[in-house]
């Protein structure tokens, strides 16, 4: 079984001071503003990504 993915910064100030928290799995602390935050994968999307532009200025 492969390691789950890391944060690589804070979502709040964007600092990279993460540490595992302890309050349960997906759980992070960051050190450079104090707060604690958890991440969780929801699952995939049945429609996929769609793009609408048609990758020009119209002219």
């Amino acid at each position: 079984m492969s390691e789950r993915a890391a944060p690589f910064y804070c979502p709040y100030c964007g600092d990279e001071d993460l540490r595992p928290a302890e309050q349960g799995h997906g759980a992070w602390e960051c050190g450079a503003c104090n707060r604690a935050f958890q991440l969780k994968f929801l699952g995939l999307l049945a429609r996929g990504l769609q793009r609408h532009d048609s990758g020009g200025d119209p002219t």
